[in-house]
């Protein structure tokens, strides 16, 4: 069990998790893809790992519960998404493909 676990069943932590989905309450990797849907966690968006300071006051992003459990742990481990637009271009600025000049 990771140390940070507990901040997460705290009243602080539902108070802050339900701050930011009422500021965001869009899932932000599907609006990045041009798609709607209803947000149902507040993630850090840079993993706090247990540091108390980032946990508390990291930022945060809204995404529902099937993203943030498998694509964002992709991008953690790779570094960037896959994710493209309409086009089918890599939206992750990130991305190997805009490398290439």
């Amino acid at each position: 069990m990771s140390s940070s676990q507990p901040w997460y069943g705290t009243k602080r932590w539902q108070i802050r998790r339900k701050q930011q989905l009422q500021q965001q309450p869009l899932f932000a990797l599907c609006l990045q893809e041009h798609r709607v849907t209803a947000a149902t966690v507040a993630d850090h968006v840079t993993p706090h790992k247990g540091d108390y300071n980032l946990f508390w006051h990291g930022e945060l992003q809204s995404l529902c519960t099937a993203h943030h459990n498998m694509t964002k742990k992709h991008i953690e481990h790779r570094g960037y998404s896959n994710a493209v637009d309409v086009d089918g271009r890599p939206i992750d600025p990130n991305h190997p493909s805009h490398n290439f000049k």
